[in-house]
């Protein structure tokens, strides 16, 4: 009879530095490599000269590594231009310092009208944070403004507000905002909603 070994091994050759918070080094791909023997009378191998391989996937746990990679990779952020639009220079330094970090290109507006003339002179500009509570123009205006000029009809604008009252989310929307989020900005949220944007 033959003589049958079974060698269970991480094909990921146990990588180092994975993304995934709490998940083990093997890398959700597996190889059962079996090595058959055959008895000296026989002395046939198999066609595959001894070696029987094959290759098991976790379909699952692959679009969780890549959704994983996707919102905490900054290669989306690196090189990018953002307008960050506030009338608070506080906040201006404070998002500026995160975005900055990143590798990304922070452009300033303190009123919606600087911001829309930035914007007409910048058509490289791939992202905006818009401040809703602005003196003057606020920034429901300031996005009504911006969507009416073709160019920036696809450019990503997320709204941030220190107020948030029940309806503001449907109303920036409404107003031209692609997402929404409520101040004090939490600095996670913030780079996940940039890398999703960008990554499209």
């Amino acid at each position: 009879m033959s003589d049958q070994r079974v060698l269970r091994q991480d094909a990921g050759g146990g990588q180092r530095g994975d993304p995934i918070v709490g998940e083990s080094q093997h890398t959700g791909e597996h190889r059962l490599v079996v090595l058959a023997e055959q008895g000296r009378r026989s002395g046939n191998l198999d066609r595959g000269g001894g070696k029987a391989e094959r290759s098991f996937r976790d379909p699952h746990r692959t679009d969780s590594r890549m959704l994983d990679r996707l919102h905490r990779s900054d290669d989306a952020l690196v090189g990018k231009k953002v307008l960050v639009v506030d009338d608070d220079v506080r906040n201006i330094f404070a998002l500026s310092s995160v975005l900055e970090r990143r590798g990304m290109t922070v452009l300033t507006a303190g009123t919606g009208r600087e911001a829309i003339a930035t914007l007409e002179s910048t058509p490289d500009m791939a992202i905006v944070l818009m401040d809703i509570m602005m003196p003057e123009m606020d920034g429901y205006e300031t996005m009504q403004v911006i969507r009416q000029n073709a160019s920036f009809r696809r450019l990503p604008i997320i709204a941030l507000t220190a107020k948030a009252m029940k309806g503001d989310r449907e109303k920036c929307l409404e107003a031209g905002a692609s997402e929404y989020l409520a101040k004090p900005v939490n600095t996670e949220q913030l780079l996940s909603a940039l890398r999703m944007w960008l990554h499209r």
